[in-house]
């Protein structure tokens, strides 16, 4: 018994690791995954010799043979990635708990230690629920590419907010964000849910800025956060686990700490010079080489660009471009997104 739920603990934490490493390109899961394994391998390296003398798979009662299978037995299929998880996952967690279990006979405590397997089913909970999570996630983060307009309230001058989100996604934006510092919440949730509702109709991605609690309420895909916002492991924790979390960053530490706490993005800034936020920092394009370089998560830039320098960020390997005046400061705002939308496609296709 031990033997078999051993071999299904190994295989599954496998499965599960190769997953996270070569699917979702997660290093930090990976390593999390191979280290449960490798202890697991560690807790019973005593008995491996002890286990393959009474292994005895070819009489194993619970093993048919093809020929004792009935011809229109059905077999259990994954319809996607989600099921390969659960079902390796809960292999493995049921194993453990059977381990855990024969370890606490008398003529087996003295070899394994049943707090150990509890503590590593425990660990492999938290485990599954980070890789669903990120798997949940996984069409979205896909869709952070090309043009990433933020709809500044403050600088719609009079206009109605629908109308210009209307005309962004005409003009082909991927992402709306909705940005506003000085408006009521309960005004601004109105906003957010009627927003969220259009880019829903029109297959984009709703982002809220700032408020966790307004990203809820209008159920946006996503939110996005500044390094002086909520911590953001207390925004992954709160935010359902298939909402994508943005972080804004100036440095390659806060890139690769956002990258390790779950950010599904990453906006770094700013590129240039910008009018529409006068204390920020200007990290420019180098800096977006020195990320691409430290980082898997997709790279958002931001700050100061326009028709004549975005072509310069997408080829610094930007994989969508955030702009915020270039489009909201235009009188035609669905042509200023059209163009905006050619140029990085038009780069693209040369990179």
């Amino acid at each position: 018994m031990i033997d078999a739920n051993l071999n299904r603990s190994s295989e599954g934490l496998r499965v599960l690791e190769d997953v996270a490493r070569f699917l979702l390109n997660d290093a930090e899961l990976s390593r999390r995954l191979r280290t449960l394994r490798h202890d697991l391998a560690r807790q019973t390296e005593s008995l491996s010799v002890g286990l393959l003398s009474q292994r005895d798979s070819e009489h194993d009662v619970g093993r048919l043979h093809p020929k004792d299978k009935e011809p229109n037995t059905e077999v259990t299929s994954l319809q996607g990635l989600l099921d390969l998880v659960t079902a390796n996952a809960k292999r493995v967690e049921e194993s453990l708990r059977v381990i855990e279990e024969l370890a606490k006979l008398p003529e087996m405590n003295s070899m394994l230690n049943s707090a150990s397997f509890e503590q590593t089913r425990f660990a492999l909970y938290t485990l599954e629920r980070d890789l669903i999570s990120r798997i949940s996630r996984r069409h979205k983060v896909k869709r952070i590419a090309g043009l990433y307009v933020i709809l500044d309230r403050q600088l719609l001058a009079g206009r109605d907010a629908l109308e210009i989100a209307s005309q962004i996604i005409e003009g082909g934006a991927r992402v709306i964000q909705l940005r506003d510092k000085q408006s009521k919440k309960g005004e601004l949730l109105l906003v957010a849910q009627k927003l969220k509702e259009l880019c829903g109709q029109a297959g984009i991605l709703f982002v809220m800025n700032d408020y966790l609690d307004l990203a809820l309420a209008a159920d946006a895909d996503g939110l996005h956060i500044g390094q002086e916002d909520l911590p953001l492991p207390v925004v992954r924790r709160q935010l359902p686990i298939d909402k994508i979390v943005g972080c804004s960053v100036t440095t390659p530490v806060q890139a690769t700490k956002a990258q390790n706490e779950g950010a599904d993005y990453i906006a770094v800034g700013s590129m240039f010079p910008t009018t529409t936020k006068k204390e920020a920092i200007v990290a420019g394009v180098d800096m977006l080489k020195e990320l691409k370089r430290v980082v898997s998560v997709p790279l958002v830039a931001i700050g100061g660009i326009n028709q004549n320098n975005v072509g310069e960020v997408v080829t610094a390997g930007a994989d969508a471009v955030a702009v915020i005046s270039a489009v909201m400061g235009e009188k035609d705002v669905k042509a200023a997104v059209h163009t905006l939308v050619a140029k990085i496609d038009s780069v693209k296709e040369k990179c």
